[in-house]
This record gives structure tokens, C-alpha cells and sequence, in this order.
């Protein structure tokens, strides 16, 4: 090999030589412990990958929940030195100084850690050590036209050997091939651009004779050139979406790839034109030297089925269940057959620059859990300067009942799959002060080029997010983070306190767990006399479901302070680091309606979207669905409840609250917190009185289910704001200032529900004495008396 002077540009300069450089120079990640069992995903070494730095200090445990007596352990990225305490969260909600401490570690010095985005498929084997002619073929569909791309490649751009196609800015395909000695000029050729379009499917072949150089698109020759050769591949690693340069992976493909194949031969124009007619479909040309058909559709593992054993491994995920190009993705809303069974549907692999769903940091930091720690909510607290200013970071976990020890009555679930589904920015630089304002996208646009993205942001280039990752930071889920600024609401953990420390200053003993405890083990909630949903319970596994459901038949008892509860469909990983959604015919939905038959999970294969459109609807669990939502910051649209039943039971027993039909509860009396605030859901009876269109085709609302009893309905200021949606999420405009519908259900199929419908149910427990005392009744009711004073 001949390394030129000036190194090699393909397709164009790209002015990287220092960031190449910098990749040198940091660290290569990898995790020097991890818990059983193994994630079979992330597990193994990474492929050397262009390193992005992350200031400021940023912090993930590798288990978000852990038992008392258990070990907790972390891993933290810090640009800047800091002082470490682990603290249980004290009832002071907003007053830090009110928290726990447990354990300070000595002070710790700056250990930047970097962070590697970017999917691709990374081959073991490439070719070599010459070839004497050649076809890369594809296909397509690109969401971004804006940079340089690889597609298939071996090559490294300070080196003149090796191959790549690659697509380039404003839509020219290049092709390279490396004779180890030529400049550019002789081994690089372009297409004219514009001949690849944004989020269309292109068939793309690149083919050389030992003579001539083509490039064919759709079929069509786009471009010729001479080359003699010699073809020298070189040693570097082949990979499919990306390139190489300075001996690391960059450069990523932001697009969906289908079909890729390599021959040790050009194929003719005829070839080119039944490959292009066969939309991705069937077997390659004679002649395949590799062909990954990328039918595995879940995991990292890519066969090739040429028998070339050049089998691939995908780096950062990707994204399976996308379907190929022959796929007609617009499939039906309800009725729509599962898309393994169409046999036109091939298969298509996404692929995005910003993918990251574990940092692959170091364990930093190892604390004994105590054995006798209490149940609930802890962080580990970061202090440290930053810009001047001195800062604090929290990462949150969760600490759950030893398990050697006795159940205590009530266990309360925290909505930890929705505190992840909110993860827009988890490299936010530093903030000075107690409070942020994290909205649905996060809290900035950075340009650093950092992953940031969550089920309500796409990802950088425009793909929908389907999946998160759980081995990442999620300061979103920090005790102080706010939603509505001026109100102090919050919908994520903070909005899980409430209810929490009302309980704990009331002298209740409660366990505690995460969403992902309760997937892992569906039979976590038997044996306790009542388990509370609380906050914003909005992200449900199937497994998390049939537990709820087991426990409800069992005679269980379910109390529900959450509003928009039992919506979308999770799955996760074997391992549990990986949350999948695909969010479809919902408000915020990620999945287009263009292209619904992306909507099965590749976890699983099932159906995705809301619950009650993939054979499990919320109302069969807990009676109500999502019927809105009102500005978290506008507390002129935010209303209490107004007593339907008087004279139930649960207004009366133990404790009577003294109230008459027509009364209001819910209200702290600031004018400001109130339980209708934010999200809040409804009987099926509510939504068919609201609808004002006919249902669509396949589409019916529910009765109500047998054995409720309305106590009471929210009142939301629909005129003053706020979006309603009918039971097919489409927007209406109620008359009325409906609201939640505050329900309890003694089920046909055992068990018990009682249901507040509204997030912030909890936000005035502690203000609210009719609130807490229907409360305590309720408890009392589920057989967990008011302890004793």
C-alpha cells in the first residue's frame, strides 16, 4: 500500500482529519462489569467507532431498580470534577436538604467517558486480496441528502485501496474503487446529484468489468468511467452504512437499507433492469460473493446467505420491523393482517447516525445497598462547578423491598417507562439552580451533534423513534425537573412523589417498584392488599398487563392516581436495557399512518400502538382511556371534581367527607393545583356522548364494563384550551367541561378498581383534605386501615 500525500477524499473533502485524529486519541468504551443476564444485543466489544465527547457530568445506573441489600452500580461520565452522596428522597418534595443521606464517596477527579452513536452492520470478513471484477448492490430509501454516506463499504479514507458505494450531498451516488496507488481523481466518480430522492426507495448497482466503472439507479444506467485496476480491497473492515477513516467507523448511513449483495462479477444492464423489477424479493444473481437478506428481523446478528460467511453483526441497534421496498406499508387501521404473512413485505434494515441506546461507560462507582434501606425513590447526587456556576446532577433509581423481608400492604408502582419515554436530552449541559423545565423534545437543540431523541422527538434526520435505550442518563427523571414552568407541575417523577410522601407522612407502609420490575415478574403485585398506578402510568407491557390483570382476578386491589394510564404498548429487550414503541393513531404518534405496517414490534412481533388497538385496551384493566389534555403551564384550564354519588360508600366510610352532589374536590385552593391538570381519562361512555363523527371502518367504542359506580367528573376549561380526542384519537370539542371521570369498578372478574383518571390526582393529596380522606376510605375499603397516629 501507497498512502498519497494528499489522503484520499471520496465523493467529497470532508475536512475530518482532526476529528479522526481526536478519535485516536479517547479512550475505547466497554463495561467492565454487567449484571446477569447478559444483554445479547450490546454485549460485545465495539468495532473501533468515531468517539463524541459529552461535557459536563452525565450519570446511568446499570439496573435503574434495585433490592435492599443488593448493589447498586454507576456509571458516570464527568468532564469536570465532583462530590458523589447517595440519598434516599425525603418528604420535603422541593427542599433537598429534607433528603437522606447514605453514603459519600470521596471526591472525584474529571473521567470523561465518551459516547459512540451511529448504527451500522460491521462484517468480520471482508475480501481480499484482489479482485478482478465486482457489483455492490442495494437498495435504498434515505432520510437525509445533506452529507456523505456509506452504504457498502471496505475502505478507509487515508488509505488508496479498498471500495465503497456511497451516497453524497444532494443525491449523487459514488463509487470507489482503490488500486493502492492512484489520486483520486482516477479512482472516485459520481453520479449527478439529485438522481437519489429524500424517503424514497432507490435501487442502487455499482458495477466494474475489469475495464469499466457503472452506476445503474432504478434500473437505469446513471454514469460510466474507466478502470483498469488492479481492484486491491485491502485489510480494512467491510461494513454495511458507514465508512471508514483514520481506522474507525463513521460517516453513517441515515436511511433504511434493503437487500444488500456483493458479486465477484458485474452484472449486465439485463440483470440490473430483473434485479430492479424484483423490488428486493428472492434470491440474488448468480455470482453473490455475500447477500444479507436481513430477514432476522430482531437482534444483532445478520446472516449471510450466500455461504461466503461474511456474516454481520449490527453496532448501536438499528431499527427491524420496517418492511423492503415492494412493501405496501399502508395497511388497514384495524383488521390489518400481520405483515410476516405478506409475502410482498421483504425486508428492510434502519439505520441512524444518532443511534445510542448504551453508552457502554465504565461501572465508576459500587454501593452495598443496606439491607434494611427502605422502599422508594433515591439518587445519586452530583456537585461540582461548571461555566462558574456551581451545579447538581440526580440520577435517579429506585430501591425496592429486600426480599428476604416481609411485604408491607401496599405496593405503589413508579411510572418509570414513561420517565423514559420523556429521555429527549440525556446529555443536557449542566443547569444552575433547583428547577428545569423539561418539555416533550427535552430541554435544547444541540448542536454538538448528541443523541437526542425519545417517543416524542425524532431522531436527528426524521425517522421515527421506535425504541430506547435504558443503559443511558435520564435526567428527565431528576426529583426537580418541572413540566408546566410558572404551576410547578410535573408529570414524571416528581408527580410519582406526591402521592409517595403523602403516604409515608399518613404512616402507611408501602413497597415500592418500577414498571420494569413488574415486566420482568408479572406476579410482583400478589400478596399485597392493594398496589397504587400513580402519576403517569402511561407506558404498559404486555407482560405488565396479564400481571395486573392476574392480580385484579385474583381478588386484588387496584388504586389508580394517574391519568393517561395503560396507553401505549412497550416491549423490551431479553435483557431489559432496551424499551421498544411504536407509537401509531395516537396523539404524538412517531409511526405515519402512511406507513402503519411498521407498527409490529421486533421484539415480539406483535402489533404496536395503543393497547387498546393491539387486543389489550386500558378500559378491560382499569375502565378509562385517554380523553385529553390541557397546558401543564395554564392553570386557568385546570378544574377540580364534582360529586356525582354523594352518598357512596366511599364517600362515607370510614371518614364522611360531608359532601353533596354538585360539590367540588381536587382543589388545593391556590388557583393553581388542581387534579384535572395536564392528562386525564374516561369512561367509553364518555367518549361516544363526545364523538361527532361516524367510527371509522373496523372501529367501535366499547360499553362501559359491567359493575361501575361514577363518584364523580372532572372538570376541564375546554374553551380556555386543550386538546380532546374521541376514542379513535381523533380531536373533538366538547360542549361540556368534561374532564376525568373518577370511577370505582368492582369487576365481574374479580378484584378492584378504584380510578382518579387525572395526573394530578396525587398533585393535592396533601392539600386537599376531601381528596386524602377519599383516599384513606379507599384504602380502608381495599383492606389497609389509617394507621394509627
Amino acid at each position: 500500500m501507497n498512502p498519497l500525500p494528499g489522503r484520499r477524499a471520496f465523493l467529497c473533502r470532508s475536512g475530518l482529519a482532526a476529528a479522526a485524529a481526536a478519535a485516536g486519541a479517547l479512550p475505547q468504551p466497554g463495561c467492565a462489569t454487567r449484571p446477569a443476564p447478559a444483554a445479547p444485543d450490546l454485549a460485545g466489544p465495539l468495532p473501533p467507532h468515531l468517539p463524541l465527547a459529552v461535557p459536563g457530568v452525565h450519570a446511568y445506573p446499570l439496573e435503574h431498580s434495585v433490592p435492599a441489600g443488593g448493589q447498586l452500580e454507576l456509571c458516570v461520565s464527568a468532564s469536570v470534577p465532583y462530590a458523589l452522596t447517595l440519598c434516599r428522597l425525603g418528604r420535603r418534595i422541593d427542599d433537598p436538604e429534607g433528603d437522606e443521606v447514605l453514603h459519600r464517596f470521596p471526591p472525584a477527579p474529571a473521567r470523561p467517558q465518551p459516547i459512540h452513536p451511529g448504527s451500522y452492520v460491521a462484517c468480520a470478513r471482508g475480501f481480499g486480496p484482489e479482485l478482478r471484477a465486482l457489483t455492490l448492490e442495494c437498495w435504498l430509501r434515505p432520510w437525509d441528502l445533506g452529507r456523505l454516506q456509506g452504504l457498502i463499504t471496505q475502505e478507509d479514507k487515508t488509505a488508496d485501496d479498498g471500495f465503497a458505494l456511497g451516497l453524497g450531498e444532494g443525491g449523487y451516488v459514488g463509487f470507489f474503487l482503490g488500486d493502492g496507488v492512484s489520486q483520486e481523481t482516477q479512482v472516485v466518480h459520481r453520479t449527478a446529484p439529485g438522481r437519489i430522492r429524500r424517503d424514497q426507495w432507490h435501487h442502487l448497482v455499482a458495477t466494474w468489468d475489469g475495464a469499466i466503472k457503472r452506476v445503474f439507479v432504478d434500473g437505469v444506467e446513471a454514469g460510466a468511467w474507466p478502470f483498469a485496476g488492479p481492484l486491491r480491497p485491502g485489510a480494512h473492515p467491510l461494513r454495511l452504512g458507514a465508512m471508514g477513516e483514520g481506522g474507525v467507523a463513521q460517516r453513517f448511513l441515515d436511511g433504511d437499507l434493503a437487500a444488500p449483495a456483493v458479486y465477484g462479477r458485474a452484472l449486465t444492464a439485463a440483470e440490473v433492469e430483473l434485479r430492479f423489477a424484483a423490488r428486493g424479493l428472492g434470491p440474488p444473481a448468480p455470482g453473490a460473493l455475500a447477500w444479507w437478506p436481513l430477514d432476522e428481523e430482531r437482534g444483532e446478528r445478520v446472516a449471510d446467505a450466500s455461504g461466503g460467511g461474511r456474516e454481520g453483526r449490527i453496532v448501536n441497534l438499528g431499527t427491524w420491523m420496517i418492511g423492503g421496498p415492494s412493501f405496501a406499508a399502508d395497511v388497514p387501521r384495524f383488521g390489518a393482517p400481520e405483515p410476516v404473512a405478506d409475502p410482498r413485505r421483504g425486508h428492510g434494515l434502519r439505520l441512524a447516525a444518532d443511534d445510542l441506546y448504551d453508552c457502554r461507560w465504565d461501572v465508576t462507582h459500587r454501593w452495598a445497598v443496606p439491607a434494611d434501606a427502605r422502599p422508594g425513590l433515591y439518587v445519586a447526587r452530583f456537585t461540582f462547578p461548571y461555566d462558574g456556576a456551581p451545579c447538581r446532577y440526580d440520577c435517579t433509581f429506585v430501591v425496592r423491598r429486600n426480599p428476604a423481608r416481609a411485604r408491607a400492604p401496599l405496593l405503589l408502582l413508579f411510572a418509570t417507562n414513561t420517565w423514559r419515554a420523556y429521555n429527549a436530552t440525556p446529555f443536557a449541559l449542566p443547569r444552575a439552580g433547583l428547577h428545569q423545565v423539561w418539555g416533550t423534545g427535552g430541554v435544547e437543540r444541540d448542536s454538538r451533534g448528541l443523541p437526542a431523541f425519545n417517543l416524542y422527538r425524532d431522531h436527528a434526520r426524521g425517522q421515527g423513534t421506535y425504541q430506547m435505550g435504558l443503559r443511558m442518563p435520564w435526567p428527565v427523571a431528576g426529583p426537580h425537573v418541572l413540566y408546566g414552568g410558572p404551576t410547578r407541575y410535573s408529570h414524571l417523577a416528581r408527580a410519582d412523589r406526591f402521592t409517595h410522601v403523602w403516604l409515608e407522612e399518613q404512616g402507611y407502609a408501602c413497597d415500592t417498584a418500577s414498571d420494569l420490575d413488574l415486566h420482568r415478574d408479572p406476579g410482583l403485585l400478589r400478596g399485597y392488599a392493594a398496589v397504587l398506578v400513580v402519576g403517569h402510568s402511561e407506558y404498559w407491557s404486555l407482560p405488565m398487563y396479564a400481571g395486573a390483570e392476574a392480580y385484579l382476578r385474583g381478588g386484588g386491589n387496584l388504586v389508580v392516581l394517574s391519568g393517561n394510564s395503560v396507553y401505549w404498548r412497550v416491549s423490551f429487550d431479553a435483557a431489559g436495557t432496551v424499551m421498544e414503541c411504536r407509537k401509531a393513531d395516537g396523539p404524538g404518534a412517531r409511526v405515519p399512518a402512511a406507513r402503519r405496517g411498521e407498527a409490529w414490534h421486533s421484539h415480539d412481533g406483535r402489533r404496536g400502538g395503543l393497547l387498546r388497538e393491539c387486543g389489550h385496551p386500558g378500559v378491560n384493566l382499569i375502565a378509562l382511556d385517554l380523553l385529553g389534555f390541557n397546558a401543564p403551564a395554564a392553570p386557568e384550564q385546570f378544574g377540580p371534581y364534582v360529586v356525582e354519588e354523594p352518598a357512596h360508600f366511599l364517600f362515607r366510610q370510614p371518614e364522611d367527607l360531608g359532601l353533596r352532589r354538585g360539590d367540588t374536590f381536587g382543589d388545593a385552593g391556590d388557583g393553581v393545583r388542581r387534579a384535572n391538570a395536564h392528562e386525564f381519562d374516561v369512561l367509553p361512555s364518555t367518549f361516544a356522548r363526545l364523538q361527532q363523527e361516524p367510527s371509522p371502518p373496523g372501529g367501535s367504542v366499547p360499553a362501559d364494563p359491567a359493575g361501575i359506580a361514577v363518584l364523580a367528573r372532572g372538570r376541564v376549561h375546554w374553551r380556555k384550551g386543550g386538546s380532546a380526542f374521541d376514542y379513535f384519537s381523533r380531536r373533538v370539542q366538547p360542549a361540556e367541561d368534561t374532564g376525568a371521570d373518577l370511577i370505582y369498578w368492582e369487576r365481574p372478574d374479580g378484584g378492584r378498581v378504584f380510578n382518579a383518571g387525572a395526573i394530578g390526582s396525587g398533585w393535592v393529596l396533601a392539600d386537599d383534605p376531601r381528596m386524602a380522606g377519599l383516599l384513606r376510605n379507599v384504602l380502608a375499603h381495599f383492606g389497609v386501615p389509617r394507621p394509627a397516629r
